[in-house]
């Protein structure tokens, strides 16, 4: 009963992208398969999300992400599991979906890839950007004279670039940058967001050598 008011008051944007992606799924005014027209609600949801917390990160200080961090409730670690698995999905939907672009002409395949494409991007920045208010919970959430994350900055109070810098690390290279792991409960998060991307980096080159084969066969 008290999801929609909770969501409304700390993850308003993604609430809207939610809404408004189911919306496209829904109405999108053309002729196709359910798993397309789920991709496309998809798309539309991950990217709008992302856009508004990109703009959303870039505007706040150090401040507002920390007033932010600690009014994060409980449901946060959730909605971080709730969200990478939905991108593991899309994942196993793209692969479906390239499955069918084999028995259709070259100018509707090309949209096929374009699709599949947009959600395979859409999905690892996805991941990265949710750990990083993750890391910014457990960063805020800590004592101050012992923070889950330590910055190699002396007296450094971090902000959203300094998250994103961390969490985009882990996700390019999946392993750690020079911020110190300092609880149990951080360390979990970053072996399990190594984990996830290296598996992603592993399917977004998959699709790369599928689509330039693809198009170079035809």
């Amino acid at each position: 009963m008290n999801f929609i008011p909770t969501a409304l008051r700390y993850r308003p944007r993604a609430l809207i992208a939610l809404v408004i992606g189911v919306l496209v799924s829904i109405l999108v005014p053309i002729q196709a398969s359910s798993i397309v027209r789920g991709l496309l609600g998809w798309d539309t949801a991950v990217w709008l999300y992302l856009v508004l917390i990109w703009i959303k990160m870039a505007r706040a200080g150090q401040q507002q992400a920390q007033e932010l961090a600690e009014r994060e409730d409980e449901s946060a670690a959730s909605v971080l599991v709730i969200v990478s698995l939905a991108a593991l999905a899309s994942v196993v939907a793209i692969v479906v979906e390239l499955a069918a672009v084999k028995n259709v002409g070259v100018g509707a395949a090309v949209l096929h890839y374009a699709l599949t494409g947009a959600t395979m991007l859409g999905a690892w920045f996805l991941i990265p950007t949710m750990f990083t208010l993750h890391y910014a919970r457990h960063y805020y959430q800590s004592d101050d004279d012992d923070t889950a994350l330590l910055f190699p900055d002396r007296d450094l109070k971090p902000g959203y670039w300094d998250f994103l810098y961390f969490s985009f690390t882990i996700a390019v290279a999946s392993q750690t940058s020079d911020v110190v792991l300092r609880s149990t409960a951080v360390r979990r998060t970053a072996l399990a967001h190594s984990v996830l991307s290296f598996f992603f980096n592993l399917a977004v080159l998959g699709l790369s050598v599928n689509i330039a084969a693809s198009l170079v066969g035809s």
